[in-house]
């Protein structure tokens, strides 16, 4: 089936304008693996009848990598540019399927003139659900047990932990939690820049220590929202040969699978 994304200006072309731009990311445009998880969001929002539009080629890095790296200079240059996008096809409402993303937009955006609403796809998902737009199918999970993973910048960072809780729960799953989670949730170990740098000297790499605590509690699924996440706890789980019982997905993607979309 082929995928029907608009972009912003293919709705000013034809006198509209979109309810919320989905902001793609990095990540999620050029990582194969992470290109999943975008189509799995395109996929829901279409079946929810959303009105929802992307930039596309007018879209660029956020400036997150840069500023966690140190370079603000860089990151105000990337950041400007956007904003001046973003604010010149007077965009309001804006999606994420990332949470640094979704961090960048919502908190250091302002500061530089760019004010949005700005959610996570965790809790757009969880909205759709609670007005009724979406009915999630469950049974595929009938019996499995999923542990949500806390992505940095969701939880510690913006205090986001119900929505992609909320969201499994309507699976027929079992939801556990890791060791630590929540507020105490360790980190995948790519947040502020570190998934583009060598390895430091030590015992043990932090996408293992946190895998290795996860696994603990024997889930048949790991239950993400960041494809940052998504890259360390697969290379995690691969590592420790548990790839072919555990399965790391995206909460979209668990949406994506229980309802055949």
């Amino acid at each position: 089936m082929t995928l029907k994304v608009r972009t912003v200006q293919d709705f000013i072309n034809n006198g509209e304008s979109p309810e919320i731009l989905f902001w793609v990311g990095c990540a999620g445009s050029f990582d194969q693996r992470a290109q999943k998880i975008t189509r799995a969001i395109a996929k829901i929002l279409n079946s929810c009848n959303v009105s929802f539009a992307v930039l596309g080629t007018e879209e660029s890095c956020n400036g997150d990598p840069a500023k966690r790296a140190g370079n603000e200079f860089l990151f105000q240059m990337q950041a400007l540019m956007n904003i001046q996008t973003l604010n010149g096809y007077s965009i309001t409402k804006i999606v994420t399927g990332c949470p640094h993303c979704f961090n960048t937009l919502k908190n250091e955006y302002p500061q530089l003139g760019g004010t949005y609403q700005v959610i996570h796809h965790s809790m757009l998902l969880q909205q759709l659900i609670n007005e009724g737009k979406l009915k999630v199918q469950g049974g595929k999970f009938l019996g499995k047990k999923i542990v949500f993973h806390d992505p940095c910048y969701l939880g510690r960072g913006n205090d986001v932990y119900e929505a992609p809780r909320d969201v499994i729960k309507k699976l027929d799953a079992e939801l556990f939690e890791a060791k630590r989670h929540r507020e105490n949730a360790l980190c995948c170990g790519a947040g502020g820049a570190q998934i583009f740098k060598e390895a430091e000297p030590g015992n043990k790499e932090i996408n293992i220590e946190r895998t290795e605590e996860i696994l603990e509690s024997k889930p048949d699924y790991i239950a993400v929202g960041c494809p940052f996440c998504i890259t360390m706890l697969s290379d995690g789980v691969k590592t420790l040969n548990k790839e072919d019982t555990v399965k790391v997905l995206d909460i979209a993607e668990l949406i994506e699978k229980a309802n055949d979309l």
